[in-house]
């Protein structure tokens, strides 16, 4: 992962990588899981920030703060433990009911690769629908919650929630304010929203 990190900026093209390493014949290589997510996430707009550790977290977190002007600001956030990482929750006003907070401090369920999209659940946002929750996400994730595709995301919810399966399970995708066309039945009429992604490293 922390190798994949350094160089997927400058890696050579697809085609071109393929054809050097196995021959114009030979079938193409698959791209790790991380590396395909990390594609699509950008691609639709998605703000990516990989953590080796948790202080690095806590550093990532300051300076998007920082950036954006949002000290002192109010934030919507359910997960009380989530506020445990962050060494300046101090510094934000947090509140369990405002959808008109600057931000919203969340989890996530799984990072789906095959098109750079987040699952979520009403764990995360309640009977929300992502429209009427903050335009700006600030969305916390570790490296053990990479899936192939949507569906087996969702078989991977109904494994964490054997006896109570939450409800509201729905995608986020776009992550750009121009328009695009949606395709998939669980982000269809959500509105883009701007993501940042602290992927914390944990295998």
């Amino acid at each position: 992962m922390k190798k994949f990190l350094k160089s997927f900026f400058n890696k050579p093209s697809e085609s071109s990588k393929a054809e050097f390493e196995n021959g114009k014949y030979m079938p193409v290589k698959e791209d790790p899981i991380e590396e395909r997510f990390t594609y699509s996430f950008t691609k639709n707009g998605g703000k990516f920030l990989y953590c080796e550790n948790k202080a690095e977290c806590d550093d990532f977190f300051k300076k998007i703060l920082e950036e954006n002007s949002w000290n002192d600001v109010e934030i919507l956030c359910y997960d009380n433990s989530l506020l445990e990482l962050f060494s300046n929750k101090s510094e934000l006003i947090v509140s369990k009911t405002n959808l008109n907070s600057k931000f919203f401090l969340t989890t996530c369920e799984f990072l789906v690769a095959i098109d750079g999209s987040l699952l979520i659940c009403a764990e995360q946002i309640k009977s929300h629908k992502v429209n009427d929750l903050p335009q700006n996400f600030i969305v916390f994730a570790k490296t053990s919650q990479f899936t192939e595709t949507l569906s087996l995301g969702l078989n991977g919810i109904k494994s964490k929630y054997p006896k109570d399966l939450p409800t509201n399970i729905t995608t986020i995708k776009n992550f750009n304010s121009d328009e695009k066309e949606n395709t998939n039945f669980l982000t269809y009429g959500s509105s883009a929203k701007n993501l940042y992604l602290l992927l914390l490293e944990d295998l």
